[in-house]
């Protein structure tokens, strides 16, 4: 027995005692005080690692005015952290079914912390890439194990219900949450605060971890695959990084090839998942519906979310005027109606058939898109938000039951890289929805221009950051009226987004209540098709929770 196991021996017996009950069986045992207490001391770092990704907002400017970085430089800075954390998922959610889960949630919980302290002193900004990247190593640590140990903390169905609930809310939160938080210490401190804001939360994790989680981790299930770790991060990097510059850029011959090079190594991952004994993603798993089908409804949550968020966050600045600090706090209202939403309909669903709970969801999220669809420039706020809002509290219910339903499909013994694959399932939508639906607005806009303002310069025809440089450039009346004239193609362009963001909801919608109907959770965590102990009663037993060392 090692050192960090002995404060709970009495506890952990208790675990493989329990563990002779199937999982999600009326009989199974049912968390109690202490579960739930952990379970907020994961939410520590879920928040963190999700903010993480938006924090950066309302420090760039700061940065760029104390370091530097050329525009290469600033793109990387911004983008390296979701880059690495993306391509990272799939490997870290696979080791940590073998090493522990709790043992890569604290070794995350060091490298993020350590990172902070490196992002918010460098002095160079190759420095803060290279931290920004640990940051991603980190959080790919921490993301999978959060989720993966709601799944064995929870093992009656109600209350794991509950419990992802908050994960999901929490997750979706934290995006949105993290732009205020760099604005509000951006008032009072330097732009370093922003990650070293990190640093409590980590320590206290790291303290308060090992008192309260019990280590769990896979019977052993042969050696650890590196080519298959080596070829995932090859597959999603390029992929999705090439994605992401499609949308930015349009066509270009170099994200064109990094997407079909990112697709043949998925294609060659795939083939050697095909002929492990153990492999990394277990692909009958996928294969089920209750999984395979909840990935795909997350993937399409993400697309339109994302996809339309970039429009929606340059509406309030550029078009209703509002400061960044003031576009993020009124940006934060929708929550409020995901705060009520994803409760209810986790409640619902244990009285409703989950799918066409989910369905409901997404349809509520179709309506809000449909809504947005039809704001003008001269929109009072209000009707933004309660659009936003609207598709907000449906995507969040749906989300949060696909999210139970992959989790309670999955085998215990494999909820490592059952959660990373969700999470990598939704960065890849992210990137195919920025990439689409901003292709989509950034077309409509690019005609309104040349017909409306043929002679304004190219960078203005092409964006609307473009076009306000130009108007300042301008000045008096030239400049306003070109203003106005890309006010108008923008918010046009971001009406035809909301309804390809409300297409895909309607789509998620269709794909829910015919692949998922009926689907429970747990159902189909049984025998496994390759590699590994079935999920069966007593399958955890000597595993899930047995202290480290012993085994």
């Amino acid at each position: 027995m090692t050192p960090d196991s002995a404060p709970h021996e009495k506890h952990e017996q208790h675990e493989r005692h329990e563990q002779h009950e199937t999982p999600g069986a009326p009989g199974a045992a049912r968390a109690g005080r202490r579960e739930w207490t952990a379970l907020g001391v994961l939410m520590l770092p879920l928040l963190l690692v999700s903010m993480d990704v938006s924090i950066l907002y309302f420090a760039i400017p700061a940065i760029s005015e104390d370091l530097r970085p050329g525009s290469t430089q600033q793109l990387w800075i911004l983008d390296i952290y979701g880059f690495v954390l993306a391509g990272l998922l799939i490997t870290m959610g696979a080791l940590g079914d073998r090493v522990g889960r709790r043992r890569l949630l604290l070794a995350g919980a060091v490298v993020f912390g350590a990172a902070s302290v490196a992002a918010g002193y460098a002095h160079t900004p190759g420095a803060l890439i290279v931290a920004r990247a640990l940051l991603g190593v980190g959080g790919a640590c921490l993301m999978p194990s959060t989720l993966a140990l709601i799944r064995n903390l929870f093992r009656d169905p109600g209350q794991r219900a509950k419990a992802i609930t908050l994960w999901t809310t929490v997750m979706a939160g934290g995006v949105a949450f993290g732009p205020v938080v760099s604005g509000a210490l951006l008032e009072h401190f330097w732009w370093g605060s922003v990650f070293l804001i990190n640093l409590p939360a980590m320590t206290l994790l790291l303290v308060l971890a090992p008192l309260l989680l019990p280590e769990f981790r896979s019977p052993p299930a042969g050696r650890f695959d590196v080519l298959s770790a080596v070829l995932s991060l090859a597959a999603l990097l390029p992929l999705i990084q090439g994605i992401k510059e499609l949308a930015k850029n349009g066509y270009e011959p170099l994200s064109v090839l990094a997407v079909a090079v990112g697709l043949l190594f998925a294609a060659a991952f795939l083939v050697r998942q095909l002929r492990l004994d153990h492999p990394m993603v277990d692909l009958a798993l996928v294969r089920r519906a209750a999984y395979g089908g909840s990935v795909l409804v997350n993937l399409l949550a993400m697309a339109a979310t994302v996809g339309y968020a970039i429009f929606l966050t340059q509406y309030l600045q550029s078009v209703l005027g509002k400061s960044p600090f003031e576009a993020a706090l009124w940006s934060l209202v929708p929550s409020l109606g995901v705060v009520v939403a994803a409760p209810t309909g986790a409640a619902l669903a244990t009285r409703v058939d989950r799918a066409h709970v989910m369905c409901g969801g997404l349809l509520l999220s179709a309506a809000g898109f449909g809504w947005l669809s039809q704001v003008r420039t001269d929109s009072a706020l209000w009707t933004v938000l309660v659009g936003s809002s609207m598709y907000a509290a449906g995507l969040v219910t749906a989300m949060t039951l696909a999210n139970e339903l992959a989790l309670g499909a999955a085998p215990p013994e494999r909820a490592g890289s059952a959660a990373a694959v969700l999470e990598s399932g939704q960065e890849l939508g992210g990137a195919l929805g920025m990439a689409i639906l901003g292709s989509i607005g950034a077309a409509v806009y690019s005609a309104d221009m040349k017909s409306a303002a043929p002679d304004a310069p190219a960078a203005a025809r092409e964006t609307l950051g473009g076009a306000m440089s130009a108007a300042q450039r301008l000045g008096g009346d030239a400049g306003d009226s070109l203003l106005a004239t890309a006010r108008e193609a923008f918010t046009h362009g971001m009406g035809y987004a909301g309804v390809g963001a409300a297409v895909t909801m309607v789509g998620a919608a269709v794909l829910s209540v015919t692949v998922l109907r009926h689907a429970r959770v747990g159902e189909e965590a049984g025998p496994r098709q390759a590699g590994g102990s079935a999920d069966r009663p007593g399958a955890e037993a000597g595993t899930a929770g047995a202290p480290s060392g012993t085994r």
